[in-house]
């Protein structure tokens, strides 16, 4: 059994063509129904203000599957500590022998939760987009950027965060990176020219509207992971010409599906693997507007896990 530090995985494992490779080819499995995956155990010490999510899968005929146990505790920041921490372990799938602990304190999930984004955009924006509105300043807020750099040209941001101070800091750093940022006061100025918008926040109700929307535009929302966050209202579901989830029923009890769960939706419901595997043409014209919502799935953490072990011991 190997284990593995943060700095060694972070050296190994970067935002690149062939780690956007190892995650899609999960959602394609997903969505051909080659792979099991159970549902999200998740648990919340409200005295503490923390919470604990471990995620699996198991891709058919994958020599290896990970468990991911991700941790947040939001009053971390004040004791100078991450907000965010974890660990990934790797077993043989036959054996059931752990083969290795990822010690990456989260950034295995980092990693693989800017690549979906980056995935989403691939298949549903127009080939063309250059322009990112983001909503958020966090960690999100830049690598989904990064990350949306290997599929498109992307040149121009327009950012807007809850304090401006953090905007500014941010479009600081991504005008380091080379590429033309604009702050603004209201998500809706933001996404004004926008061929893409991504929102990173940890919203409890809705910063994005239907009126919000211009034509043409693909949303990928990524900030509402568990039953009481929301970044979306329910218009924007009902605008979009295509609404796609990186699973339904997670969507339904943690994503932007909350307000639909159980009940039959206005709009059809894709599935981003499914829509990978099958080729689907989910963009029609160049007015089409798509949204995705990615609540962070087992087999991204398969993926990327036995992606990462590869290159550890390959180096």
């Amino acid at each position: 059994m190997q284990l593995y530090q943060r700095d060694a995985i972070a050296e190994a494992v970067t935002l690149d063509h062939d780690a956007l490779a190892a995650v899609e080819a999960g959602f394609a499995a997903l969505g051909r129904g080659e792979a099991v995956q159970p549902p999200i155990l998740s648990m919340a010490m409200e005295e503490f203000g923390s919470e604990v999510d471990v995620k699996t899968a198991h891709i058919r005929d994958a020599s290896r599957f990970a468990i991911k146990v991700s941790t947040g505790a939001f009053d971390n920041p004040k004791r100078g500590l991450p907000s965010l921490n974890g660990l990934m372990m790797v077993f043989a799938a036959e054996t059931g022998l752990v083969e290795a602990v990822l010690f990456d304190e989260g950034y295995l999930t980092m990693v693989r939760t800017a690549l979906a984004g980056a995935i989403a955009a691939k298949h549903l924006s127009r080939e063309n987009s250059r322009r990112v509105a983001v909503i958020g300043a966090g960690e999100q807020a830049e690598q989904q950027v990064k990350a949306l750099r290997l599929v498109r040209d992307i040149d121009t941001l327009d950012v807007w965060a809850r304090r401006r101070e953090a905007a500014e800091a941010y479009a600081e750093r991504m005008r380091a990176a080379g590429l033309s940022v604009n702050v603004h006061d209201s998500v809706n100025q933001a996404c004004t020219e926008a061929d893409i918008i991504v929102t990173t926040t940890p919203a409890r109700e809705p910063l994005l509207f239907a009126q919000d929307l211009p034509e043409g535009v693909h949303v990928t929302a990524m900030g509402s992971d568990s039953p009481d966050k929301r970044e979306l209202d329910d218009e924007v579901l009902i605008r979009a010409d295509a609404f796609v989830a990186d699973t339904r029923a997670q969507s339904e009890g943690n994503g932007e599906l909350k307000a639909f769960a159980g009940k039959e939706t206005p709009f059809k419901v894709h599935e981003l693997g499914k829509a990978i595997a099958e080729g689907q043409r989910l963009r029609l014209t160049d007015a089409t507007i798509t949204v995705c919502d990615l609540t962070g799935t087992g087999v991204q953490d398969t993926a990327i896990a036995a992606f990462a072990l590869e290159r550890l011991s390959a180096g």
